[in-house]
């Protein structure tokens, strides 16, 4: 399919060396001349309560029926560490003050953080890394073949259940719900079923819905339903995730719902920030306690007196 540039190449102008070059950057990196950017509009710098995830009260009750060997399929799909902050889902302290001060920082056209004297950003490598995702390999795309088509959520679905009823519950216009899902799976597991590997990915889809693609309170998009469906199939999915991630920080930067994996953004600033709350670093932190650190920290040699957070 041949592509028309011109309507691009339009809006880039074109090289006018290095002074010019770095003029313009400066005025890149000016959030206050962004229209609408939350620098500018203290009346939106509120994340907490309006912009605030709801628990899931269905999803760790739910992940503690899951039979042995769909948990192992979990961990083959390399979901191992979603596994593990999802089932402590109900623990996790999001420190919302940090994230706004964040949001206000981010620049929706070169998708970093704006500070004083640099710039700083979320890299795949280092999320793949974090939340134990299979991680790509650059070389790799000429292996991988790519379909475009319109996604049929029923069709995803049908692997879990035919029942008309199940699939009518579970989707609506343009969403999928994770709830009846998770009622799915608990049926299934109170019946002692074989279904495996259908348990397996129905708890792949709630999972990463909650901690990797959360918008809508308890529902997903059919495009991240199709998205998680091929973690079973061995694609990687940490641009997916880095990308809706990206995409929910500039919404709230711009005035408009925050979402995106607050959890990956909470083990980033974690690593790369420090809010000291008292200057003895030995001092253990309680606010870490619950941070998404303390869950995957032992594997990325964290520990609560790394770092103390404060708002």
């Amino acid at each position: 399919m041949k592509r028309n540039y011109s309507a691009f190449a339009e809006d880039i102008p074109p090289y006018s060396g290095p002074k010019v070059a770095r003029e313009t950057y400066i005025d890149l990196k000016q959030l206050s001349a962004i229209p609408g950017h939350i620098y500018t509009r203290p009346e939106l710098q509120i994340l907490p309560g309006q912009r605030r995830f709801s628990k899931m009260p269905w999803l760790v009750p739910m992940l503690e029926l899951l039979p042995p060997t769909s948990i192992g399929h979990l961990k083959e799909w390399g979901l191992s560490t979603v596994f593990v902050l999802a089932k402590n889902y109900n623990k996790l302290v999001h420190v919302w003050e940090s994230a706004t001060a964040m949001v206000e920082l981010w620049h929706p056209q070169t998708n970093s953080f704006i500070f004083p004297e640099f710039e700083a950003t979320i890299l795949l490598e280092e999320l793949e890394i974090m939340l134990g995702l299979p991680r790509y390999l650059r070389g790799e795309e000429s292996v991988i073949s790519y379909t475009m088509e319109q996604i049929n959520s029923w069709s995803i679905l049908a692997y879990i259940t035919m029942k008309k009823n199940d699939l009518y519950s579970m989707t609506s216009s343009m969403h999928v719900h994770l709830l009846p899902i998770a009622q799915w799976i608990t049926s299934q597991c109170k019946r002692k079923t074989t279904n495996y590997t259908a348990i397996a990915k129905a708890a792949a889809i709630c999972i990463c819905g909650v901690i990797l693609f959360p918008k809508a309170d308890g529902a997903i998009s059919f495009g991240n339903l199709s998205i998680i469906d091929s973690i079973s199939e061995g694609m990687k999915i940490g641009q997916a995730v880095l990308g809706f991630l990206y995409a929910g920080l500039t919404s709230a930067a711009l005035g408009g719902p925050f979402y995106g994996s607050v959890v990956a953004l909470e083990l980033w600033m974690g690593m790369h920030i420090q809010f000291r709350a008292v200057e003895d670093l030995t001092t253990e932190c309680k606010t870490m306690l619950n941070d998404p650190l303390s869950y995957v920290g032992g594997r990325l040699h964290m520990s609560t007196r790394a770092w103390c957070k404060t708002a």
